[in-house]
């Protein structure tokens, strides 16, 4: 892969409506805050990925195109996420961008505020000598997979949303002989408790309103 030909960046990001993006947490804390941090979340990771990278965000829901423009900018590339679970949607993501004769593909939620632009370009490093390069996450998932080649057998048959997400993931990319190097293990946001764990990287000058009135009370 020629320095010049950066990895394709697909990121995964759902339209901020209550019921649709963050639910666990908002449950705790309430839609609004759930928003509020979701938006911080997308939108610092934009920030992150390396200048210059090509970049496309894949959003759902289908209909969420005018919004998500509105919302992050007409200068984005936007595609509409496919129908089915999360291995489908990926599997899709990657025959999309494999199609449009990408390089390498690099898929990424919002989620995971440690994730930086350190952190793509020691993936694009791996993906000069791998199959694979995967981010596990603490609570058993990943918050970063990227593919030189379409492997849709890795997203078959995974438990979504469990804690053994990653470890089907690794199983998969071993039965398929396929190479990989992992990136350091990263706490994702889903409840209250990861979130303050990785608060101090989200760039806002105060946590959301709850948060504030407990302190206060405090």
């Amino acid at each position: 892969m020629p320095p010049k030909d950066h990895p394709l960046i697909v990121l995964f990001a759902k339209a901020p409506q209550p019921g649709l993006a963050k639910t666990r947490l908002a449950a705790e804390v309430g839609e609004e805050e759930a928003m509020w941090l979701y938006r911080l979340l997308v939108e610092r990771q934009l920030r992150a990925i390396p200048a210059g990278w090509p970049m496309e965000i894949h959003y759902a829901p289908r209909d969420a195109g005018p919004e998500m423009r509105a919302w992050l900018g007409g200068h984005h590339a936007y595609v509409p996420q496919s129908a089915g679970d999360l291995g489908e949607r990926l599997q899709s993501a990657f025959a999309h961008s494999f199609a449009a004769d990408a390089r390498a593909v690099i898929a990424i939620g919002s989620d995971c505020p440690e994730l930086n632009a350190g952190d793509f370009l020691q993936a694009e490093e791996v993906l000069q000598r791998k199959d694979a390069v995967v981010g596990p996450a603490r609570d058993g998932g990943y918050y970063l997979i990227g593919l030189r080649r379409p492997a849709p057998q890795l997203f078959a048959d995974v438990p979504w949303s469990t804690a053994q997400v990653f470890a089907t993931t690794i199983s998969h990319l071993e039965n398929a002989g396929l190479s990989y190097e992992l990136l350091g293990v990263k706490d994702d946001i889903d409840d209250v408790a990861s979130m303050r764990r990785v608060a101090r990287h989200l760039d806002v000058a105060e946590p959301p309103r709850r948060a504030r009135q407990t302190n206060t009370a405090s």
